[in-house]
């Protein structure tokens, strides 16, 4: 690096130093020289380091180390031309170097660059200049003090510089700087388009690469699109497009022209000048695959509204995309599934699809190796089928069913969402929805329930829902029962509005199977879904449905939570009161209340008219705030016997086999099944029918009991009298000879259930519980018609078998009394 530097001979004086001569062959030594007074020292010595580090970035860490950098910063600044030049001639290759980079922000560099880029500034410091802004810009901080210096203008105005150095360096700063929203929007309102559409015409083909990425970005601007237009960028990049020579140029000018084509203007203004004609000849011709792709990109781009689908339809755009599905290169693959997928928002271009046997090149495509492919192909899928049987039934006519079951194992999230959403569109057909069971799709959406992808989850609980809708789905749910209900029940507690939503709505399809819903009660699900309606954030129509549904299953859970008992709701063999359940409050079964001593709490009234050998076997517990979260001991020890009973003989199973419990048979209570049978359905008249059996419970019970002479009615001692009698906290309905209102109540709805008369049974205040039944009563308003039915109780205990009107002074004496 060796350079002479010398001064002119000078008249001698004694006060002037003779010229002295130096060579110097050491880096070091030349930057020292970088703080001489003297200017043509300064300018030689910033020659000799620009062509020092032009050499590689080795010579640049080099001249780093020897501390360069800080006396070219301010020598940028300085007041003669030829050394503010040429210093900018070394700093500007310097700052290739990532280190100088960092120290010339450290420095403070940017404004006195920005400063130097006034068109008064020579050429040379002009194309050093952008070339170190260009190289700082990368970094986020340097851009946005580029922006705060408003460097952005002078870079714009030299875009039309006539030096082609400064027109690259300037587009490739602003390139940079464009990543950024604010200056993208800055771009446009410093007018920056017109001379980036006038680089498109540049003999330097990395200044039109850069002009085109530069308007990539900032077309993604809508404003700056409507400029585009004014500016005629359409005609600009149309002519680009079609000259051959700019074929390795095409993909980033497809790029912008799909941007452009967002707009409704764009689309008609393009299709007027033949644009879009040029589009589709990329797509449907031969060439490059990027071109290709990115033509199709454009197209999907173009199709994401309404007007534009049509548009394309009416240029027969499914037949070309169709034909694109059978050529080799997964990233063309993907892009003409995504657009496949847009258009088929269009009603007439699912049909063309379909005509064109489009869905069965699509379903191929679920078998790629490609991921992206798969997951482009099942969006496809999921939009033609979108309330479309047809095409659902074309996908199961190409075997796509069963691919798309495979899919759910798919390790790419989306490919999974999409190939469930698909399995949920088609199971809205019976015969489509038992071949997607027979594939096991029930088993396959155990996985995707788990997965921690939001849109996963959504689209998972929607396809068991579907596939769970009916008899046939649901005996597909002992699958779920092997674990699947646990991960159901868990996203309950999901914060996503949809995953809780969809998980709810699940939980009330798989509920309408009563296994299922003792199962997921089990789980906790009934606690949660309380938590959920509990909350007005968090309620929603599906967790009441959910709800209501899981207590239908369980209706002594039901009447202990709800305090009531519909028409609907008709009981069974097995159903027990066990009295008002309170917040927190665990709901015991049956046999965990029968393994308790005898207390002096209220007694649980059963319901049981089974013989011994048939008797009621209850293994579940419930809890109010918390139910039990697995299978209860009782079922694990019975199905592990029940193994052990295929390997031992006989009579060591009953040696070790302790058989479970079983309600007790009430006799009596059967007995009294069938008195109400005898007497009361012969009866055709409605309201007969009601006093009878109110007649009846009431002798059962104990007969009528005054109003002032209730005191005198010592059901309580009858029935302390009976829980040491049978040493049980639960006694058979049959055996209470003595019974108020509550007792009087339950015996009427178990009763009337089993005979077929409608009543509910509802749970007041201070022990107070009534029936209440329709009866259509008076004089209806028009001739021919029945009169409205209306709401009446029935007295059991006053004046048994009177009716008295809902809301009526009587009938709030008898709730309330």
């Amino acid at each position: 690096m060796g350079k002479k530097v010398k001064k002119e001979s000078e008249p001698p004086s004694k006060d002037v130093f003779d010229p002295l001569p130096i060579e110097s062959k050491k880096a070091a030594t030349v930057v020292l020289m970088l703080n001489s007074p003297e200017e043509e020292v300064l300018v030689k010595a910033c020659e000799a380091i620009h062509k020092f580090a032009e050499k590689g970035d080795e010579n640049r860490s080099s001249l780093l180390g020897l501390g360069a950098v800080e006396p070219l910063s301010h020598l940028i600044s300085h007041e003669d031309k030829l050394v503010r030049r040429n210093a900018f001639m070394a700093l500007g290759v310097m700052a290739a170097n990532s280190d100088v980079k960092r120290l010339l922000k450290k420095l403070d560099a940017i404004p006195s660059i920005i400063r130097k880029l006034s068109p008064e500034e020579d050429v040379v410091v002009h194309e050093f200049a952008t070339l170190c802004l260009a190289s700082l810009s990368v970094d986020f901080s340097c851009k946005v003090q580029i922006s705060d210096q408003e460097g952005l203008e002078p870079l714009i105005q030299l875009l039309s510089s006539p030096d082609p150095d400064v027109k690259k360096n300037s587009v490739e700063t602003i390139c940079n700087l464009v990543q950024d929203l604010p200056s993208r929007v800055a771009v446009r309102e410093l007018n920056g388009v017109p001379p980036l559409l006038e680089l498109l015409r540049s003999e330097f083909p990395v200044i039109q690469q850069l002009s085109l990425r530069t308007l990539v970005v900032v077309t993604t601007d809508t404003d700056t699109r409507a400029t585009f237009r004014e500016e005629q960028g359409f005609d600009r990049l149309l002519e680009f497009l079609c000259n051959k020579e700019f074929s390795d140029l095409h993909v980033e000018a497809l790029q912008v022209l799909s941007n452009c084509l967002e707009d409704r203007d764009s689309l008609q203004l393009i299709h007027e000048t033949g644009g879009l004609q040029r589009l589709l000849q990329f797509i449907t011709t031969p060439t490059l695959l990027d071109i290709q792709t990115n033509a199709v990109k454009a197209i999907s781009r173009v199709a994401q509204s309404s007007e534009n689908r049509k548009l394309l339809h009416e240029q027969d755009i499914e037949r070309s995309l169709v034909e694109l599905l059978s050529l080799e290169g997964d990233s063309l693959r993907t892009a003409t599934c995504q657009a496949v997928a847009a258009m088929s928002l269009h009603l007439a271009s699912k049909d063309a699809f379909r005509d064109l046997d489009g869905i069965r090149a699509v379903v191929q495509l679920l078998g790629s190796e490609g991921g992206e492919v798969r997951e482009a192909a099942a969006q496809a899928l999921s939009s033609l089928t979108s309330s479309n049987q047809l095409n659902s039934y074309a996908v199961y006519e190409a075997e796509g069913d069963e691919g798309l079951v495979q899919q759910l194992h798919d390790v790419i999230p989306g490919a999974v969402a999409h190939a469930a959403a698909v399995l949920t569109n088609m199971a809205e057909q019976e015969v489509l929805r038992c071949s997607i069971l027979s594939h096991g799709a029930m088993a396959a959406l155990l996985e995707p329930l788990q997965s921690a992808d939001t849109h996963t989850l959504v689209r998972a609980t929607q396809a068991l829902a579907a596939l769970a809708c009916d008899a046939e789905g649901r005996t597909w749910i002992k699958y779920l029962n092997a674990g699947g209900l646990v991960p159901l029940v868990q996203l309950l507690r999901s914060n996503h509005k949809e995953v809780r939503r969809n998980a709810c709505w699940a939980i009330s399809v798989c509920a309408n199977d009563e296994p299922t819903a003792v199962e997921l009660c089990k789980l906790g699900a009934l606690d949660l879904l309380q938590e959920i309606n509990s909350s007005a954030n968090r309620r929603n129509k599906f967790s009441e449905i959910a709800l209501q549904r899981l207590l239908d299953s369980n209706l002594s859970l039901k009447y202990s939570l709800t305090n009531t008992l519909a028409p609907t709701d008709i009981t069974v063999d097995g159903f027990y009161d066990p009295g008002q359940a309170r917040s927190g409050q665990r709901v015991l079964t049956l046999e965990d209340l029968s393994k308790q001593p005898v207390n002096q709490r209220r007694p649980v009234i059963a319901i049981n008219a089974k013989p011994l050998d048939t008797g009621c076997l209850f293994p579940f517990s419930f809890t109010l705030s918390s139910c039990s979260k697995g299978k209860s001991k009782g079922r694990k020890e019975d199905e592990k016997l029940r193994d052990e009973d295929e390997s031992k003989p006989q009579q060591e199973v009953a040696t070790v086999t302790e058989k479970p419990w079983m309600l007790p048979y009430d006799a009596a209570f059967h007995a009294l099944v069938t008195e109400a049978t005898k007497t009361i359905l012969p009866l055709h008249v409605e309201s007969e029918q009601y006093s009878a059996l109110a007649r009846l419970v009431s002798e059962v019970m104990g007969g009528a009991v005054e109003v002032d002479r209730q005191h005198d009615f010592l059901w309580e001692l009858h029935l302390s009298e009976l829980r040491y009698e049978l040493q049980s906290n639960i006694i058979p309905i049959g055996q209470i000879r003595k019974g108020t209102y509550y007792h009087r109540a339950l015996l009427y709805k178990v009763l009337a259930d089993r005979i077929g008369v409608s009543c509910s049974l509802v749970r007041g205040e201070y022990n107070r519980v009534w029936n209440e039944v329709l009866l259509s009563v008076g004089t209806p308003h028009y001739p021919g018609c029945q009169p409205q039915p209306r709401a009446h109780l029935v007295d059991l205990i006053h004046q048994p078998g009177r009716l008295l009107r809902a809301n009526t002074p009587q009938a709030k004496q008898y709730q309330t009394i």
